[in-house]
């Protein structure tokens, strides 16, 4: 685990949530890059709903799929963050070997996991599809009938089901703070 990253010289800085679906990566990446954005801060959010639509339109949820889904999204956190940009990728990424392949391209990597209960996502899902998996009618749904594979050693543990998504943002823009990037309280 690498918990001490410095503020490279270049000041970009790729933040990956990753969680279960519903968890609240959306919600808490969102409220970060509206902080930061305020702050005058070069950043750009990829949300993986987002970006299914515009740069992986045509994946499907294979694990090969998946996987190319991931690398597609981390590609370009790794060229803005190369930048000077602070990435923000917010995908389910429910690979551990994929999300250990992004941290080995990307030179300052920070793996954020937005842990929840399945039991809080379900209940959390607007959308039905937590229902719809549990009866069988969407097939290879994370956290359902897919595996999702838990960070071993994230830098950053968002807690969703016992924090509000502003004390989780607030924990993600603390750990950019201390480590010297220009982020206001």
């Amino acid at each position: 685990m690498i918990s001490n990253y410095p503020k490279s010289d270049f000041g970009g800085v790729t933040l990956w949530f990753t969680g279960l679906p519903c968890s609240g990566k959306t919600t808490i990446s969102q409220l970060v890059f509206e902080r930061l954005q305020r702050g005058r801060l070069k950043v750009e959010l990829l949300d993986g709903d987002v970006v299914r639509q515009k740069l992986t339109k045509g994946l499907g949820f294979s694990k090969e799929d998946r996987d190319e889904n991931i690398r597609r999204i981390g590609y370009v956190c790794h060229l803005l963050s190369r930048n000077g940009v602070i990435a923000i990728g917010a995908a389910i990424s429910p690979y551990r070997a994929i999300r250990d392949e992004l941290r080995q391209m990307i030179s300052c990597f920070v793996e954020i996991y937005v842990n929840c209960p399945l039991e809080v996502c379900i209940q959390r899902d607007c959308k039905g599809m937590y229902k719809r998996a549990l009866a069988g009618e969407l097939k290879n749904f994370t956290g359902v009938s897919d595996p999702y594979e838990e960070p071993l050693h994230p830098e950053i543990v968002l807690q969703t089901h016992n924090e509000t998504p502003e004390e989780s943002a607030g924990k993600v823009l603390e750990y950019l703070r201390v480590r010297g990037w220009d982020v206001a309280p």
